[in-house]
């Protein structure tokens, strides 16, 4: 098997100035999935405003990503993914932007929507350009990709602790900044791919789900993201550190994240095959969000970085299965998974503060706990459905006819 990150010829570090521009500004746009998370106190305290004012700047993103997932595919099987890519990265910039010069929670809740809009269209078509861009094969294109995930995810919120140290409004306009140099590296550099003869409707994904396996998938994940984006939206409220030390927190979770997302999740698959490795991570997963909302200050923080480790994993697993598991075509397939997920990402940040107003401040841990065995539990009894193509072929990483298979 060759080593993708061979120097030589199609390995990871041997790519066109395309596949980079791309990949860099991959990283930026995964850096603001959390970049808020070590200013969210102090997004509060300037904005006059509650946790669960606040906790909808996560809320309003990823509902837009949720229902940008119907369109995202439509508009690169006509414009072409070049056009895509900078026409989202030209809404981040803008909403980004905006969002730095907000006066209430209720413009940068609006301005984050719109920069959901932007990053769902351009992390949505980025696998795919650098897949089609790439030296020597997906494989290499595909660990790079992974790589920028996983980075991104973990520096989102070491810059937004660095900068959000001063003021919670320089996080925004730093993200701004450097999507606009991707917006020019990617203008420079990447040329226009040929749009796919079969272009994508916006029902297609949602035809897509009545495939049992690919809707017991999405369903699993759905549970999942509830647990996940309660351990990314909420906690930082239940720590209440300064924004150095909520960036420190979560810059390694994110390293754990990244670590078991690219190189642990792939050995464990093989070794045991997927279906235990995620049930099993969900099983973690619950555990340790338990004892975070039950734990200690100290106890929290080390469950907070821990949690990075199983949040790897599954999202890995659930990617590959999301690919591998229906019969519709891979970018079809993927938007209509992630279509379903995000529902979960937009719903967990509104109503973990709102159970912590109704009961007590451990009770939406035990909530998150509970979704995530309930993700298990659906692995547990659709294992059926999910083992066809899961375990017994490669993962389906690439795209097809240009179109994005982005499920992370």
């Amino acid at each position: 098997m060759d080593d993708p990150f061979d120097a030589g010829a199609g390995g990871i570090l041997r790519q066109p100035k395309a596949v980079w521009a791309t990949a860099g500004a991959s990283v930026v746009a995964f850096m603001g999935i959390g970049l808020v998370d070590p200013i969210l106190p102090s997004i509060a305290k300037g904005l006059d405003a509650t946790a669960g004012q606040v906790s909808l700047l996560f809320t309003s993103y990823f509902l837009i990503t949720a229902v940008a997932m119907l369109v995202t595919g439509f508009a690169s099987s006509r414009i072409g993914g070049r056009k895509t890519l900078l026409l989202g990265l030209a809404f981040v910039v803008v909403f980004a932007g905006l969002a730095g010069t907000s006066n209430s929670v209720a413009e940068l809740v609006g301005f984050r929507a719109g920069w959901g809009l932007g990053n769902a269209l351009f992390v949505s078509t980025a696998l795919a350009v650098i897949v089609g861009a790439a030296a020597g094969g997906s494989a290499a294109a595909i660990l790079l990709y992974e790589s920028a995930l996983g980075l991104g995810m973990a520096c989102g919120p070491l810059l937004g602790a660095l900068l959000g140290n001063q003021s919670w409004r320089y996080p925004f306009f730093g993200t701004a900044f450097l999507m606009a140099v991707g917006f020019l590296c990617i203008t420079a550099f990447l040329k226009e791919q040929p749009t796919p003869a079969r272009k994508t409707s916006l029902l297609d994904p949602i035809k897509a789900l009545g495939h049992g396996g690919l809707a017991s998938a999405a369903v699993s994940a759905f549970f999942y993201n509830y647990t996940f984006f309660t351990v990314l939206a909420f906690t930082p409220f239940v720590l209440n550190m300064t924004p150095y030390k909520s960036g420190a927190v979560f810059f390694a979770w994110g390293v754990l994240l990244a670590v078991f997302s690219v190189l642990v999740a792939p050995r464990m698959q093989e070794r045991f095959g997927s279906l235990k490795v995620l049930g099993s991570s969900l099983v973690l997963l619950a555990a340790d969000v338990l004892v975070l909302g039950y734990g200690s200050h100290t106890t929290a923080v080390v469950c907070t970085i821990l949690s990075g480790a199983f949040i790897g994993v599954n999202n890995t697993v659930y990617t590959e299965l999301a690919l591998g598991v229906s019969d519709a075509p891979r970018p079809v397939a993927s938007a209509g998974y992630n279509f379903v997920r995000w529902f979960a990402a937009a719903a967990a940040p509104y109503f973990a503060p709102k159970i912590e107003e109704w009961s007590d401040i451990h009770i939406p841990f035990v909530v998150a706990a509970v979704t995530a065995v309930l993700g298990a539990v659906v692995v547990l009894v659709r294992r059926n459905a999910l083992t066809h193509e899961a375990e017994e072929s490669e993962p389906k990483h690439a795209t097809e006819d240009g179109v994005t298979v982005f499920a992370n």
